[in-house]
Formats: C-alpha cells, sequence, structure tokens
C-alpha cells in the first residue's frame, strides 16, 4: 500500500500493484519510501498523461478489432489507468502549482 503525502493536498492512497505501475509511469523504481521533487512533476505529470493516452488508444483499438471481426470486447477490469492515476495526478497538479514535494513511506 502506498500513501502519497504532501503539505499542499490531501493524502493519496493506492493499492502497491497500482502505486508501482504509476512509479514506474513517472520513471521511478518501487520503493518503500521516496519523493517527486517539483521540478520533476511537470515530467511526472505528462508521463502519466501519455500512459492514459495509449492504454485508451490500445482499449480502442481491441475494441476496433473484435467489431471487424463480429466480436464483442469485455469491459475489462472496469477500472481504468485515468479512473486509477486521477487522484495523484491533480495531487502533482496541486502541488507543482504550490510549490510542495510528494513523499511516500515517511
Amino acid at each position: 500500500m502506498y500513501k502519497f503525502k504532501s503539505k499542499a493536498a490531501g493524502d493519496v492512497l493506492m493499492l502497491a500493484a497500482n502505486g508501482d505501475h504509476i512509479l514506474r509511469v513517472i520513471g521511478k523504481e518501487p520503493a518503500p519510501k521516496g519523493i517527486v521533487e517539483v521540478a520533476d512533476m511537470p515530467a511526472a505529470i505528462a508521463a502519466i498523461e501519455r500512459a492514459v493516452l495509449a492504454e485508451e488508444a490500445s482499449r480502442q483499438q481491441a475494441v476496433d478489432a473484435a467489431a471487424a471481426e463480429g466480436r464483442r470486447v469485455s469491459a475489462g477490469d472496469g477500472v481504468s489507468l485515468r479512473q486509477r492515476a486521477w487522484p495523484l495526478l491533480e495531487m502533482f497538479k496541486r502541488c507543482h502549482a504550490a510549490d510542495a514535494v510528494v513523499v511516500w513511506g515517511v
């Protein structure tokens, strides 16, 4: 379980697998403790937004391919990366604007 904290936003809790995924997306190795510096937040925000768009494009390609073959695609796990990442993405935006770091595990 990850608990992302900052002085500029409320805490964000994430299950370990989801937190690991987001950390890898922003270029950090999953670790029990860490920090996202203010200077790194624009790149982290952009990386998350790119990953969300890539997942959505991949999903749409699967739907289109299935439709072309006359099949239906299952709804998947029901929770998209956009939904999972949104709280942390908003935290990064607020913290960047407030010049505040985000930490976890401390």
